[in-house]
């Protein structure tokens, strides 16, 4: 069993409640990234509903998750044959952290047409990219984070100004994707404005959305990470996730604030 499936497993505590924990190794600085605390709340969802994959899920981020026991309660909203409605709410040491809603399906059996007019970035091979500058980040721990465009901004400290970081994505004990991985990687980018600004400040997410296509073939993923807009310190970051294979497998949207240092 991979990393990632041991530390986000969940158990039954009580009727419609799940018990999990917040483990050691997905941390930014003291904070749990917030990708993997929505994936705690998705397998929840996933044990709890009658249909096993995350279509989409919308998480406002209430307060900041530590390491520790959470409670995830689940409330089912609406089914029909091939889709779940369900809302959940996770807590820990009785406040309220985060709160979600979320249609779940099985993606073994959508059908139907496939189109876009996006195609991914041309990038080199995942073997040939090095690791992330910024590997003494905890959260480095789990995750092989290659940054094919913006590295600079980390080894050099300059910025291009694009809004944009390209990056390939894996797990580093090498266990294979899955829906629920998607969660986590969705989240797991530096913040696109580093590259206007630099590698400073913080960007606490507000409103974190993540809709997956189809489950991810074996292998690394190739990940879009990038922002287009910056509004009073509001920003959004639009993320596009593909498989070793080429297919789209995920896409996301996250709002969050943008707190630059304080001048001297």
């Amino acid at each position: 069993m991979g990393q990632f499936l041991a530390q986000t497993a969940v158990m039954p505590s009580a009727e419609g409640s799940w018990a999990a924990e917040i483990h050691r190794g997905w941390r930014i600085g003291s904070v749990a990234n917030g990708g993997y605390v929505l994936a705690l709340v998705g397998r929840a969802l996933s044990a709890a509903l009658n249909q096993p994959d995350p279509l989409s899920i919308n998480a406002f981020y209430l307060a900041p998750c530590e390491l520790g026991p959470v409670q995830v309660d689940v409330e089912s909203l609406s089914e029909t044959r091939s889709t779940h409605f369900a809302s959940a709410d996770l807590r820990q040491n009785g406040q309220l952290k985060l709160r979600a809603t979320a249609a779940y399906t099985n993606l073994d059996k959508l059908s139907g047409p496939d189109w876009s007019n996006v195609t991914p970035p041309e990038v080199p091979p995942f073997d040939t990219v090095a690791a992330l500058a910024a590997s003494h980040l905890e959260i480095h721990q789990r995750v092989d984070l290659r940054l094919v465009q913006g590295h600079e901004v980390f080894s050099e400290g300059s910025t291009d100004g694009s809004g944009e970081f390209v990056a390939w994505l894996a797990h580093q004990d090498g266990a294979a994707p899955g829906p629920l991985d998607l969660l986590m990687f969705a989240d797991i980018l530096p913040p696109p404005v580093f590259t206007l600004y630099g590698p400073y400040g913080w960007a606490p997410t507000v409103e974190l959305t993540v809709q997956v296509r189809r489950k991810p073939a074996a292998g690394p993923l190739l990940a879009r990470h990038s922002t287009r807009y910056v509004t009073q310190g509001v920003a959004e970051t639009d993320t596009e996730i593909w498989d070793s294979e080429g297919d789209l497998v995920s896409i996301a949207r996250q709002t969050y604030k943008l707190r630059m240092p304080k001048a001297d």
